[in-house]
């Protein structure tokens, strides 16, 4: 039987770990298995970069704190595990994490096992396809690409008109 202080240190961790995901709008788990040192230290400055808050915990805390959150992730918590918690924009977490599986999980067994968005448990193979989606910035720059195409078009063919009129001598 563990001491007291033992069991409080525990219980303070979880507790901690409840506030963290309750003020996170995304959680990812991650089979954290067979990563080396110099990705790892790589993928962490990465998601510290990003704003995330990525560690490796204890899969029964975990068990603990999603309980009193109200998710059930009893299924993907097996193995070495490690989460991202973010407030921010879940697609970059998707992102950096889906470039880190894409390098790592023929080698490693590093992988995305499931999370939640927005307060909605979403599985792993959906936060691959946010990972593998164009940034805001890109979608921007393609809407306005559709947005000049007709004006681009409009205006190869009136400088066409403008110079046939021209080879003519009809200015």
């Amino acid at each position: 039987m563990p001491s007291e202080s033992v069991l409080l240190a525990k219980k303070d961790y979880v507790s901690n770990l409840v506030n963290k995901i309750r003020e996170s709008n995304v959680g990812i788990l991650v089979a954290y298995e067979g990563i080396d040192v110099q990705n790892d230290t790589k993928l962490r400055r990465e998601m510290r970069e990003a704003g995330v808050s990525y560690f490796v915990a204890k899969n029964s805390m975990l068990r603990f704190a999603f309980k009193e959150v109200g998710f059930n992730f009893d299924d993907h918590l097996c193995g070495a595990t490690s989460i991202a918690l973010a407030k921010g924009d879940p697609i970059l977490v998707s992102k950096i994490l889906a470039k880190y599986v894409k390098e790592l999980s023929k080698d490693t067994g590093f992988s995305v096992k499931a999370g939640f968005i927005e307060g909605e448990v979403v599985s792993g193979e959906l936060i691959n396809e946010y990972g593998s989606l164009p940034s805001k910035e890109e979608l921007i720059s393609m809407l306005l690409g559709l947005l000049l195409s007709p004006i681009r078009n409009l205006a190869v063919v009136v400088k066409a008109i403008a110079d046939k009129l021209a080879a003519e001598g009809k200015e």
